[in-house]
């Protein structure tokens, strides 16, 4: 199973950026970003396959960029204009679909917290 790590979160306030980094232990086909506020259900942001597709959940298209460095086994989040709902958990994610459900990874992170104040 892959290793994940993530680190990169904090507190920041509305509009500004935060980058996410996630360290993993080898490349599996579609690495992702999901996060979970509470209450609610995980939510996929976004999702990379090897050769550089990505998806990305309508509410933050425009805003977030998923990107990876193979050569350092690790994969980043860029999230740009930050709003109070991108409030969350944020977890890191290894899968063998590409998609933005979570049931199709089966790897994951122990998560980083993402707190955007207004």
């Amino acid at each position: 199973q892959v290793q994940l790590v993530e680190s990169g979160g904090g507190s920041v306030q509305a509009g500004g950026s935060l980058r996410l980094s996630c360290s993993y232990s080898y490349r599996e086909y579609y690495m992702g970003w999901f996060r979970q506020a509470p209450g609610k259900e995980r939510e996929g942001v976004a999702v990379i396959r090897s050769a550089g597709s990505t998806l990305y959940v309508d509410s933050v298209k425009g805003r977030f960029t998923i990107s990876q460095d193979n050569a350092k086994n690790t994969l980043y989040l860029q999230m740009n204009s930050l709003k109070p709902e991108d409030t969350a958990m944020y977890y890191c994610a290894a899968g063998r679909v590409f998609s933005l459900r979570a049931e199709y990874f089966g790897s994951w992170g122990q998560g980083t917290q993402v707190t955007v104040s207004s």
